[in-house]
């Protein structure tokens, strides 16, 4: 299906017409010529598209997934394909949730969810029967679902639904309601080949008509419209547009961009919105610590001190605390497996040499109060020479209300609650989760080890404030899409503040009319009212995926072409529905990279300014090939319709006209999209919706210099015959190489090929020198002869071809002179 889908095309459908009436008429050479590119366009389309499915089958083996069930009453590991309802599974850190589990067992396991709502932080899980059915996924404690990872603790749950039934089975439902976009160029060579073949076939008809009521032979009449057919239609476009494409998909691989729909590698040239999800695509999706309070600058390692020995000063109780009052550990691979938050607090440990488990053996943990969200704290105890420690963590209030200290590097003060409070709300107004560190010392170990003696009486050590930092180098994405026109919008399910406070660092949102949107609020609009107010909305926050799905179609109701980045779950609808799809490759789930179009195979958003670059490029590109087709066509049009009437013969014969468009569109054509990007491609804003190919200028550029080249060739091909000369050879020859003066021309619209260096293009001069000795050997090789009906030219009739054909060059630049002197763009 793959292959036969890339003859669903319009211009595709067009040739293969052509090609049956050429066979219907007797040019078999002419019918095979053309069903010979029609096929090549297939086979290139249908390789690439192969390639990348290959590509993405062999991500989903690295994905590879089995789990642990109990079965006759034993451990058994199995594939979690083969998981049924009714199994009991078993999970611990590190595992990727198999299926849709009730749980029934719970030893503080956390769940990190965010592939299925967005949320970064791990979820504390339990297995208490929950008050309300209608209670939102997120907030489901007693469940586990698939596609989830646990990040701590362990546990164990009933399989209730597998495969399709599970909640990332429903998203999948969702993408196959879903109807994916056309891209912007398919949209606009739809528009154009109807058009363009409308206007063929009127002019078809309208010169046979005329001919015939001329007197003209009826037979003649039908092939010179089947000869303006032939002219007319560029023949090469689709292979050109699709190989175009691949060498596109092939550069942007080398980037780190896989292309999984050929048509998407220009979509990129023309969004003017991109959706971007916040978290592991705009941030790191990994938990940091970026503030402290107050700075442990002074800190004074244990570890290079005696055995048994802890400085009692706050910045070394600070990182001591952080290190051992922490359930990570490290697995065989040394990657650190554990609550996010913990990580956090463990690496800024580590970073100042703390080591944790070097710690644990100069203080060993000899008892513990685990978190439980009730206490909202954690305290462990630990041994140290002439008696105990213990460290507590947990939320501000909590520990604010149980402390009578503040250690300081002052020594110990009387607690300043509102100062410690202040402060820890001036973080919370900065997107940050704060937590409060704390310790107690014991000469013994109490008995028992209970929350109401170990959590009061605590002497405060400082707050940490974690977040999901952005990704270094997003902010010069954010920055480049503006640049670009392109409006960056971020969609998360995370806190309106954190969500606020990391579209601020990127300048997402920067103007006071830019507002913020959550979840809730855009259920309670009418998709009239939303769409009313889409445009001035930046970020969305709390949404569920239906909602992404709300947001991209009100966008693509208001005419704009929409971009949506992801890597979970809960973007998979949305990339579909979008214009352009990007997945990320190493953290996506399997869905959103089976809905995209393209997958970052190094989930770096940063990769996305390159692939706009490309995109942009490529487009430019086309219709510059566009413009050179349809122009050196529409001189040939006009040569073919008005020879008549001026009482000439037809200067062309159907076999000439192929061998030129199949000559002139292919070698030229492609290195025509080989042009590197103009300086200023990411200063443009993108191509309006509406914005037809030969639009800006170009359809007027069509006309002008088409009436040029064929009022040229009526006048070479009078000359010539008034001359005795062989006159169809020398019409020939001259609207070949007189195409090579439009691809020069082409190039820019408004740089002289000099400014721009003549042979800066290298894979156009050579095509350039190609093409022109091909028809060199049309001419003048005997067995090719009677094949084009040809005959050698001599020196003087090849002068004056040489001398005509760059009239076009000449006139084009005195066009480019006025525009760049007389005609200035408006200052931005």
């Amino acid at each position: 299906m793959m292959f036969f889908f890339q003859f669903t095309d319009f211009m595709i459908l067009v040739l293969i017409g052509a090609a049956i009436i050429s066979g219907i008429i007797g040019d078999a050479v002419d019918a095979i010529a053309i069903v010979a590119i029609v096929v090549l366009n297939a086979v290139i389309g249908f390789i690439q598209e192969y390639r990348a499915e290959k590509a993405l089958e062999a991500l989903k083996k690295m994905a590879g997934q089995s789990a642990t069930v109990i079965r006759d009453g034993n451990p058994e590991m199995i594939p979690a394909k083969d998981i049924v309802a009714g199994d009991l599974v078993l999970l611990e850190a590190g595992n990727v949730v198999p299926a849709d589990l009730r749980l029934v067992t719970a030893a503080r396991l956390m769940v990190e969810e965010s592939a299925l709502t967005g949320e970064s932080s791990a979820v504390e899980k339990q297995t208490d029967i929950l008050p309300d059915e209608k209670i939102p996924l997120g907030d489901r404690r007693n469940m586990a679902y698939k596609g989830t990872i646990v990040s701590f603790g362990r546990g164990g749950g009933v399989a209730v639904a597998t495969g399709m039934a599970t909640e990332l089975g429903r998203i999948a439902a969702m993408l196959q309601e879903e109807v994916e976009a056309r891209t912007p160029l398919q949209k606009r060579l739809a528009v154009f080949g109807r058009k363009l073949a409308l206007a063929i076939l009127l002019t078809c008809a309208a010169v046979f008509y005329l001919g015939f009521q001329r007197g003209e032979p009826p037979i003649i009449m039908l092939l010179t419209a089947i000869s303006l057919a032939v002219a007319a239609i560029p023949e090469a476009l689709p292979a050109v547009v699709t190989i175009s494409l691949a060498f596109g998909a092939r550069k942007m691989v080398r980037q780190n961009a896989l292309i999984r729909k050929l048509p998407a590698v220009e979509t990129l040239g023309s969004v003017s919105y991109i959706c971007s999800d916040k978290t592991g695509t705009l941030t790191l999706d990994k938990m940091t610590v970026e503030k402290v309070y107050p700075e442990v600058s002074d800190a004074t390692n244990p570890l290079r001190m005696p055995t048994g020995h802890l400085p009692l000063n706050s910045s070394t109780l600070f990182l001591v605390a952080a290190a051992l009052n922490n359930d990570v550990h490290m697995s065989a691979s040394s990657a650190v497996i554990g609550d996010s938050t913990e990580v956090a607090l463990f690496t800024l440990a580590k970073e100042r040499g703390f080591e944790k488990y070097e710690l644990e053996e100069r203080f060993p943990r000899i008892a513990e109060l685990p978190f439980d969200s009730e206490r909202k704290c954690m305290t462990t105890f630990h041994r140290l020479d002439g008696g105990v420690i213990s460290f507590t963590k947990g939320a501000v209030e909590v520990l604010l209300g149980r402390s009578t200290a503040i250690l300081s590097p002052a020594g110990t003060e009387e607690p300043g609650a509102r100062d410690i409070l202040e402060i820890s709300e001036r973080m919370a107004a900065e997107g940050l989760r704060v937590l409060c560190l704390a310790m107690k010392q014991w000469e013994r170990l109490p008995d028992p080890v209970i929350p109401e003696a170990a959590e009061t009486g605590l002497t405060i050590l400082g707050l940490v404030g974690i977040t999901d930092p952005p990704r270094r180098e997003a902010g010069d994405a954010v920055a480049l899409c503006k640049t670009a026109g392109i409006t960056p919008v971020m969609i998360t399910g995370d806190h309106p503040v954190t969500a606020k406070v990391i579209a601020r660092r990127l300048n997402i949102l920067e103007d006071e009319g830019e507002r913020i949107v959550t979840g809730r609020q855009l259920e309670e609009l009418s998709m009239a009212e939303f769409e009313r107010e889409v445009e001035h909305i930046r970020v969305y926050a709390r949404v569920a995926p239906e909602q992404k799905l709300k947001i991209v179609k009100a966008l693509q109701d208001r005419g704009h072409f929409v971009a949506m980045t992801g890597d979970g779950v809960n973007d998979a609808p949305a990339l579909k529905r979008a214009d352009i799809g990007i997945a990320m490759g190493m953290t996506g789930t399997d869905v959103s990279r089976a809905a995209a179009a393209m997958i970052l195979l190094d989930d770096n958003f940063a990769t996305i300014v390159n692939a706009v670059k490309e995109g942009r490029r490529i487009y430019a590109n086309i219709l510059k090939f566009i413009v050179y087709s349809i122009t050196s066509n529409m001189g040939t049009l006009v040569a073919i319709s008005f020879a008549p009437f001026f009482g000439l013969p037809l200067p062309l014969l159907p076999i000439q006209i192929l061998w030129m468009n199949l000559l002139c569109d292919s070698l030229p054509g492609l290195a025509l999209t080989a042009e590197p990007a103009e300086r200023d491609i990411m200063n443009r804003p993108p191509v309006k919706p509406a914005e037809g190919i030969l639009a800006g200028g170009r359809w007027q550029f069509v006309i002008a210099f088409g009436v040029l080249i064929g009022a040229l060739a009526l006048l070479l091909q009078r000359f010539a015959m008034e001359s005795g000369l062989p006159w169809q050879t020398m019409v020939f020859s001259f609207l070949v190489i007189n195409r090579m003066a439009v691809a020069l021309t082409v190039r820019s619209d408004r740089l002289s090929i000099f400014q721009m260096g003549v042979f800066s293009n290298r894979p156009l001069s050579g095509a350039i020198l190609i093409t022109v000795l091909l028809q060199f050997a049309v001419i003048y090789t005997p067995f090719m002869n009677p094949v084009f009906r040809t005959v050698p030219l001599k020196v003087h009739e090849l002068a004056f071809i040489l001398i005509l054909a760059p009239v076009v060059l000449i006139v084009a630049e005195a066009v480019k002179l006025f525009k760049r002197n007389f005609w200035k763009k408006p200052a931005s």
